[in-house]
C-alpha cells in the first residue's frame, strides 16, 4: 500500500501519517525502487492504533509512552490520567454553564446590557441607572463598572455594586452636571455644584475605600481620562463625603483636600 492507500484504509490523511513518522511513532517503511513507501499490514495495525490513542485525547508523547511499554502497564496509567483530566474539564464546563444560564435568561428577556455579559449585580445596577444616550460621562462610567465586575473579588464586587445602588436614582442628574464640566476651566462654579452633588450620595463607606489620585494603577488611570474639571469635582467629592464620615472627629481647623476650611460646606 502507499502512503494514501493507507491513510484512507485507517481514516486518516496523508499528512497526519508523515507528522506520524516524523514524531517517530510510525517507523517510516522502505522504499520501493521507484521511491515509493511501501506499507503493509503490520503499518497499517500501528497507524490504526495511534489513531484510537490520539480520539481518546492522548497527546503524541502520551502515545509514544502507552506504544512504547508492550505489556500495556502504560496505557492503563495514561488512560486513568486521562479519565481524571475529561473529569475535571466535565466540572469545569458544568460551572460555566451554571453561570451562562442567567445571562442567557437575561439576554433572550432584552435585559442583557451592551456591555455583557456581566454580573448579576452589575447587570442590576445598569438596568436601574437605564441607558442615557448623548451622555459621555455615563458612556464612560458604564464602561468602568463593567472594568470592575471583570477584576474585583466576587466578595467585594457585590458589596461595591450594593453601595452603588444608593447613587442610581441620581444619575442622570449627575451625569448631566458632570457632562458640563467636560470644557470648563477647574475654577468654573459648577465644579463645587457637581461636586457636592456626587458627595451627597456616595456612600461614606466607598469614599474612604476610592484610591486616591496618585495612588497609581486603575486610579491614576480613571483621573487621567477625565477633563480637568471634571477630576477636580469627583476629587472634590470624595473629600466632601470622606469629611462628612470624619465629622465627630473633625475640629474647627478641618481642611478639605482642595485646601479650603471644610466646615463651611
Amino acid at each position: 500500500m502507499r502512503i494514501g492507500e493507507i491513510a484512507a484504509l485507517v481514516g486518516v490523511t496523508p499528512r497526519a501519517v508523515r507528522h506520524y513518522h516524523q514524531s517517530g511513532l510510525l517507523p517510516e517503511p522502505e522504499r520501493r525502487a521507484n521511491g515509493y513507501r511501501e506499507y503493509g499490514v503490520r503499518d497499517a495495525v500501528l497507524l490504526a492504533r495511534i489513531r484510537r490513542l490520539t480520539e481518546l485525547g492522548l497527546g503524541l508523547d502520551e502515545v509514544r509512552d502507552v506504544l512504547a511499554d508492550d505489556e500495556g502497564r502504560e496505557l492503563v496509567e495514561v488512560l486513568e490520567e486521562l479519565a481524571d483530566d475529561l473529569a475535571r474539564q466535565e466540572a469545569v464546563i458544568r460551572e460555566r454553564r451554571e453561570r451562562l444560564a442567567p445571562l442567557l435568561a437575561e439576554a433572550r428577556a432584552g435585559r442583557l446590557p451592551a456591555e455583557g455579559p456581566v454580573s448579576p449585580e452589575l447587570a442590576a445596577l445598569l438596568a436601574g441607572v437605564g441607558e442615557l444616550p448623548g451622555s459621555p460621562t455615563a458612556a464612560k462610567d458604564r464602561e468602568i463598572l463593567a472594568l470592575l465586575d471583570t477584576v474585583v473579588p466576587d466578595a467585594e464586587r457585590a458589596r461595591l455594586m450594593e453601595l452603588m445602588r444608593g447613587a442610581a436614582g441620581s444619575a442622570r442628574e449627575l451625569y448631566a452636571l458632570l457632562d458640563a464640566l467636560a470644557d470648563v476651566t477647574p475654577d468654573d462654579p459648577r465644579v463645587d455644584e457637581a461636586a457636592r452633588a456626587l458627595a451627597s450620595v456616595l456612600p461614606d463607606g466607598m469614599a474612604v475605600e476610592l484610591p486616591e489620585e496618585g495612588s497609581g494603577g486603575l486610579a491614576d488611570a480613571f483621573f487621567a481620562d477625565l477633563a480637568p474639571a471634571q477630576s477636580a469635582a469627583v476629587r472634590r467629592a470624595i473629600g466632601l463625603a470622606r469629611g462628612r464620615g470624619d465629622e465627630g472627629d473633625a475640629g474647627p481647623g478641618r481642611r478639605d483636600p482642595e485646601g479650603r476650611g471644610g466646615s463651611s460646606r
